[in-house]
């Protein structure tokens, strides 16, 4: 046991590795599942790259313990097998620091959407590497101080700060979390953010007394072996649970994003409503169009709007009916229900106003402006200048 505890490889070592290693695989199954089963599209943006960057943290974190912490018996020759590589740049600012600001990141943005009813100051890609800075900083600290010994190990004056700043970002996110408590969530969505949130806490709370009684006992042989076992384990479930929080925007209940009606039929009869048996099913009748009517009047028939979009997508400017369309569906939606409104707003403006979006429709930079730095996204004339531009635009394709 005295031997294994200080140079590593006790049998307690290889379980614990075999239960990171199940974990990190479990980890990448809850990430690449949904896209490979149910054809899930890939999300855009910080949806797609901070779950991205999660797993990294997570990954770095379990490996830089399973390196620093002595659980293979190896000599340490290179210097990338170096302390202050694992225990202080990955394990810190690359681990557990990253794993945590993307949490913080994500509870940000949804804070601003859906508490303060405005678009984050902040850009996630400005914001996440702002939050990380203090790690950054306390790990160039700690390379200039050079605390640790032989075995990784710092003196008992940096357990302290160190144990300090773990608690500040734990509590930086637990209070973004309660922040947007009162949101009703989709599928128990906030139920389940408490869940997970309650989870992590606890298993940072259990890997910080392992990690305490790992750094400043490091002459109790049985307890180096317990405390780097229940270190190793604990980052496992915390990574495995803090990846399975709900994270996404919340999805409420009461709305789901609009479902286009096919604009092609696969053939005449379908059009005209006969099913394959031959049998003609009564139609509602169609509404008569007036071709004399103003374009914006004509938009309001859903029949029209569709046929408009068909013709609009083969000139290349479909994305102008497409945003009409969509900002249609949004004022369906009840002034008084504002949550409803405020996602649907960041929707329409995630996918056709941001810069760069899929679907970025040519409007001016005034009018663009004004909708990217609202102070309120529930209000109902948000979009009115946006579609006033467009209607025009629209006029001189058609």
């Amino acid at each position: 046991m005295a031997s294994c505890a200080v140079d590593g490889g006790c049998a307690s070592d290889y379980i614990a590795i075999a239960i990171s290693a199940v974990c990190f695989i479990l980890l990448l199954l809850r990430l690449i599942l949904p896209f490979a089963i149910h054809k899930i599209p890939l999300p855009k943006r910080s949806s797609f790259w901070i779950p991205v960057i999660q797993i990294f943290a997570s990954f770095n974190l379990l490996l830089s313990i399973v390196m620093s912490v002595n659980f293979l018996k190896f000599e340490k020759r290179h210097w990338w097998q170096s302390c202050y590589a694992w225990a202080v740049w990955i394990e810190a600012p690359l681990g557990f620091g990253l794993l945590l600001s993307c949490r913080i990141s994500q509870a940000f943005q949804l804070y601003y959407i859906f508490v303060k009813r405005c678009l984050p100051p902040i850009r996630s890609y400005i914001f996440l590497p702002l939050i990380l800075l203090p790690w950054i900083a306390g790990a160039a600290l700690m390379h200039v101080k050079k605390p640790l010994n032989d075995r990784c190990h710092m003196g008992t004056q940096w357990i302290i700060p160190v144990v300090s700043l773990h608690a500040i970002y734990v509590a930086i996110l637990v209070g973004f979390t309660g922040a947007i408590r009162h949101i009703e969530f989709r599928f128990d969505e906030l139920r389940d953010l408490w869940q997970g949130i309650l989870v992590s806490a606890s298993s940072i709370g259990v890997w910080v007394a392992a990690y305490i009684l790992n750094e400043i006992h490091d002459d109790i042989s049985w307890l180096q072996v317990v405390s780097r076992f229940a270190l190793l384990v604990t980052a496992s479930i915390l990574v495995l649970s803090f990846f399975s929080i709900s994270s996404s925007q919340p999805l409420l209940s009461q709305i789901s994003l609009r479902k286009r009606e096919p604009l092609a039929f696969e053939t005449m009869g379908q059009a005209l409503g006969i099913p394959n048996s031959g049998l003609l099913l009564p139609r509602e009748p169609a509404p008569v169009i007036d071709p004399n009517e103003p374009l914006d009047k004509l938009l309001m028939n859903k029949r029209f709007r569709q046929s408009f979009m068909s013709f609009a997508d083969s000139c290349l400017a479909g994305e102008s009916v497409h945003f009409y369309e969509e900002v249609h569906e949004l004022g369906k939606i009840p002034v008084d229900d504002p949550v409803r409104r405020i996602y649907m707003a960041r929707h329409i403006i995630d996918k056709y106003i941001t810069a760069g979006a899929t679907m970025e429709v040519n409007i001016s930079h005034r009018s663009r402006q004004a909708i990217l730095t609202t102070s309120n996204l529930a209000q109902p004339n948000l979009f009115n200048d946006a579609l006033n531009e467009l209607i025009q635009l629209m006029k001189m394709v058609g």
